[in-house]
């Protein structure tokens, strides 16, 4: 899991085509966060269950699922440094 902005250089930006062969094989929850992201990043896991009405342990399973094929990376937030927020890799 990446905490920092560091990371958010070119060499970790997937392209698009990339990006679309490794959703491809992920469950459709995890596709649900991704496209909640694509539209409103950067988002707590709190926010990502309301924003695709999921429930909070489905949005876990898809954020793991998520930073495991390198989709999404995250960051303490600047608000409330307790809390993780997430965002695309594209």
């Amino acid at each position: 899991m990446s905490t920092s902005t560091a990371d958010l250089d070119g060499d970790d930006l997937l392209s698009e085509s990339e990006y679309r062969d490794r959703l491809r094989e992920l469950p459709p929850s995890a596709k649900l966060v991704a496209k909640v992201l694509e539209s409103d990043a950067p988002l707590s896991q709190g926010q990502l269950a309301e924003e695709s009405l999921l429930p909070d342990r489905t949005v876990r399973y898809a954020l793991n699922r998520l930073e495991e094929a390198e989709i999404v990376g995250s960051r303490y937030s600047f608000k409330d440094a307790r809390k993780q927020v997430y965002y695309l890799n594209t």
